[in-house]
């Protein structure tokens, strides 16, 4: 695979640098107004951090070490850097717009500084692995606010702590807790794998161009070890539970057909892989009828109000989070019979026996619960991936 382009970071700019025309060209500024130079691009998140005072509380909130690598995504202009490297051993900064990373590399040429810097051109998102760290801080652009954070719980081995600034709205997802307006499957995936913590509010007059949205910053601290649970699988019943969070679990499950087929589905590769031979016979009309009417008396739902936030159920996490599973062939499927009657009868079990979740809704589960669900459904041979 190529290899990532890299700047210089021995105090100076190497000759074979593609940066040195376009700083060179550039006319000398003092760095504390280098956020006028060119045009910002918004359309990537470019908003730089002009306040000096909400720069240094965040780099005091992530408790550097002298000894710490710090990994930086997005430096800007390096109002952070500056900061990050008058406490930490080293930086390690991803930029993906050439023109930043010429102002950086200026910003810092030359002097002690740049020789604890180091400058990768490239998109975070996309880099094959992230170079060893010990704490990551970011003024995130909010396009990768979501791909980011599991990027980072995905790294191995995991950092110390991540002190990100996020869409105020995003930010308050991470650490809502059950029953609040906000709480997702966003938040119960962050907060299965990180103890997240809200740092402080930044207002929008803070950046350079000001966003439209205020921010907050966040500290993410990945629970190391990690959990021992399939993220496939956790992932996969989050989907369903929090389709219409509002919804009971009974209705989200065994009121919806496409959950109830994929389920079957699933399961009878579960039996493909472990020998397990299925009646697959089909069932008189009048079973028929009986299976689809386990406990699905209606239940009134709560309204939901949507918000700008609500579409996060496609692109919350990135395919590199999950581990892929090994292909197995499913047998061909029959009509409904026996085993759909199985898996409906397993389902109902799970939520009304071994849980007793049935009536409860996902906005009000915590992380508990649905371990008791996931971990109740894998013992009946029902899976989610």
């Amino acid at each position: 695979m190529p290899k990532t382009p890299r700047l210089a970071s021995n105090g100076g700019i190497a000759k074979s640098n593609p940066y040195v025309g376009a700083a060179a060209r550039k006319p000398a500024k003092s760095s504390g107004s280098n956020n006028n130079i060119f045009k910002m691009n918004t359309d990537i998140g470019q908003h730089i951090l002009k306040n000096p005072g909400v720069a240094q509380a965040i780099v005091d909130k992530a408790d550097l070490k002298q000894s710490d690598i710090v990994l930086e995504i997005g430096p800007g202009t390096g109002n952070l850097t500056a900061r990050i490297l008058e406490k930490a051993k080293k930086v390690i900064a991803v930029e993906q717009d050439p023109r930043m990373a010429a102002e950086v590399t200026k910003r810092f040429q030359g002097t002690p500084q740049g020789k604890r810097l180091e400058l990768i051109l490239g998109d975070a998102i996309k880099m094959e692995k992230f170079p060893y760290f010990d704490v990551c801080i970011s003024n995130t652009p909010y396009q990768i606010s979501s791909p980011l954070t599991f990027r980072l719980l995905a790294t191995s081995p995991p950092p110390r702590s991540c002190i990100l600034m996020f869409q105020r709205e995003f930010a308050m997802r991470l650490f809502a807790k059950p029953g609040d307006k906000l709480f997702s499957r966003l938040s119960v995936n962050a907060q299965m794998w990180a103890k997240v913590d809200h740092v402080m509010k930044v207002g929008k007059n803070n950046f350079n161009p000001p966003p439209q949205v205020e921010s907050n910053v966040v500290r993410i601290t990945p629970k190391n070890p990690r959990p021992r649970v399939s993220y496939d699988e956790w992932d996969g019943l989050l989907r369903i539970c929090f389709v219409r969070k509002n919804r009971v679990l009974r209705q989200a499950f065994l009121g919806t057909t496409s959950v109830m087929d994929m389920l079957e589905g699933n399961y009878r590769t579960f039996c493909a892989q472990n020998e397990i031979i299925l009646d697959d016979s089909p069932l008189d009309p009048a079973a028929v009828e009986a299976s689809m009417d386990v406990d699905m008396a209606p239940v009134e739902e709560e309204a939901e109000e949507p918000s700008a936030m609500d579409l996060d159920d496609e692109d919350d996490v990135p395919s590199f989070f999950k581990e892929p599973a090994p292909r197995v062939k499913t047998p061909a499927r029959k009509a409904r019979g026996r085993v759909s009657a199985l898996v409906r009868t397993k389902v109902n079990k799970v939520l009304t026996t071994d849980t007793q979740l049935e009536n409860k809704r996902a906005r009000l589960c915590d992380e508990g619960d649905f371990l008791r669900m996931l971990v109740a459904f894998n013992e009946e041979g029902i899976h989610f991936a």
